[in-house]
């Protein structure tokens, strides 16, 4: 019997330990209380793809809460966004049991103020715990009264020359200011673990991006062959039982012979063997 390269896919992603297709039941990617999450549509190679795709490939990968980019969100929902639009796309996404804990933003810093009014309300109608955009330490002092306005936390992602001082500085205009910590840009680009950051700064760590890099600014590798401390950090949000999720953020090369899907499919299940 002949079987199209869809068919193909399903085959692959089924031999892999963790992932379901076409289950009855609704996805979890709840380990000993530590929630699995990714970043999507990013994962997948685009910021911008049908909310319906993006649904499917979560419940494909048997993943139940994600980091969303706001794009399919607008796609859906128009400019200036509906509000029950925003209620009928969480809505589809929760029925088929996947959760949207936190939505990302583009661009934020040039946004009027009515359209950062806008971002968090989309927040709430998601359903969300929190916002997330790019660190800029100027501006976060503005973007942090907007999140007292709105009683929402913002998690400021950092890449490589993101330094500790940058959120501590962010930290002081709002109690609402946040971090979303990159696990492997901090090691990479701080060469130190950081760990005793988020230790310390746990209550403002609204998620943590979980990926693979080698040390002084080494490349992303595929979970488990990089020098960043994965397992320790999962385990230590397992221990403190931090309301914290665990994003897989894929930047990695897909290695010959595999795609993003396989591939994201085997960093679900490592991180799930770390949780073991």
């Amino acid at each position: 019997m002949l079987m199209n390269r869809r068919d193909l896919g399903k085959l692959a992603l089924a031999a892999i330990p963790g992932v379901r297709l076409l289950a009855a039941a609704k996805p979890d990617s709840k380990v000993a209380g530590v929630q699995i999450g990714l970043n999507v549509p990013y994962n997948f190679g685009m910021r911008m793809m049908d909310g319906d795709e993006v649904l499917r490939r979560c419940v494909d990968l048997n993943v139940s809460a994600v980091e969303l980019r706001s794009q399919p969100v607008d796609a859906f929902a128009g400019t200036p966004p509906s509000t029950e639009k925003m209620k009928e796309f969480r809505r589809k996404w929760e029925d088929a049991g996947v959760k949207i804990e936190v939505v990302k933003f583009d661009d934020v810093y040039k946004m009027t103020d009515e359209r950062l009014d806008q971002c968090f309300e989309m927040v709430h109608a998601l359903g969300a715990r929190a916002m997330s955009c790019e660190i800029d330490v100027e501006g976060t002092k503005r973007l942090g009264a907007f999140a007292d306005k709105h009683k929402t936390m913002i998690g400021f992602h950092g890449h490589e020359k993101t330094k500790p001082e940058h959120w501590e500085t962010a930290f002081q205009y709002s109690k609402y200011n946040g971090a979303n910590v990159d696990l492997g840009h901090f090691f990479t680009g701080n060469n130190i673990s950081p760990l005793p950051f988020i230790t310390k700064y746990h209550d403002r760590v609204t998620h943590v991006h979980v990926k693979d890099r080698k040390k002084e600014m080494g490349p992303n590798m595929p979970f488990g062959e990089g020098d960043t401390p994965i397992k320790e950090a999962l385990r230590l949000i397992r221990d403190r039982k931090w309301n914290m999720q665990a994003t897989i953020e894929f930047e990695y090369p897909v290695p010959a012979g595999s795609d993003r899907m396989a591939e994201m499919a085997k960093c679900i299940q490592y991180c799930r063997a770390a949780l073991a």
